[in-house]
């Protein structure tokens, strides 16, 4: 699925806009990421439309609710057969474990690979004060490690965190389970609404699978360039 490590999110506000920055991107990017705002305002079709490009589809809904409704809302997004999908880890362990054991029976019937399943832990917009004004006690990186962990014993594939956790991710869950890591700002870029933040080539050092990337490549002036920037980047680290 590999070609290379980069998934370049697709936070914009229509079908056009998206098919666009594929279109640009494509020759050497093969994994995009679709959010909230782009599956809402086009729906499911989009997915089709951006699959129909050629490449890999990342969708990002972070489903999170009763083990019955995520299990079921599961088997509809296998059906679009998308490469990569995310559920909530604060959804709980039964409703992980629903969720991954609803993936593989659908894959199973449709007699198709399952997609990988990705567990959410700690958004990178969140810090320490975040998690204390929620009432969460442990320190960020205990509550990340808490989490995924729940997540790899409820069967899922791997998990999304901010690029400060993938060393203890590693060493906790071991080389098998994938880490996909948002909050990746290139030398210069801004911060924006993101705390948790680290360089494409230090996420990957430390150990990421993936890096996703988003604004700092669709809001340039010239998102190629800037995409040739970042690959140019981490050549010889992934």
């Amino acid at each position: 699925m590999k070609k290379n490590p980069l998934i370049v999110a697709l936070d914009v506000p229509s079908k056009k806009e998206a098919l666009d920055m594929v279109d640009q991107l494509k020759v050497y990017v093969d994994f995009y990421k679709i959010g909230l705002q782009l599956f809402l305002a086009e729906g499911h079709g989009v997915v089709e439309a951006i699959k129909d490009c050629g490449v890999n589809i990342f969708l990002d809904l972070k489903l999170h609710d009763i083990p019955n409704q995520v299990a079921a809302a599961c088997r509809e997004l296998v059906k679009m057969e998308v490469s990569m999908f995310t559920v909530h880890t604060q959804g709980g362990f039964e409703m992980m474990k629903r969720a991954k054991e609803a993936v593989e029976d659908e894959a199973f019937k449709l007699g198709i690979s399952p997609p990988v399943v990705l567990g959410v832990t700690v958004l990178t917009s969140l810090d320490q004060k975040d998690l204390t004004d929620m009432g969460i006690n442990r320190k960020v990186n205990e509550q990340v490690l808490g989490l995924a962990s729940m997540a790899t014993e409820a069967g899922l594939d791997g998990v999304v965190a901010s690029p400060n956790e993938i060393s203890d991710l590693k060493r906790v869950l071991g080389e098998d389970n994938m880490i996909v890591v948002p909050g990746i700002r290139p030398k210069g870029a801004a911060k924006t609404d993101q705390k948790r933040v680290m360089s494409p080539q230090e996420a990957l050092t430390k150990g990421a699978d993936y890096i996703v990337v988003g604004r700092p490549i669709i809001e340039a002036i010239d998102p190629l360039n800037k995409t040739v920037e970042i690959l140019n980047e981490i050549k010889g680290v992934c």
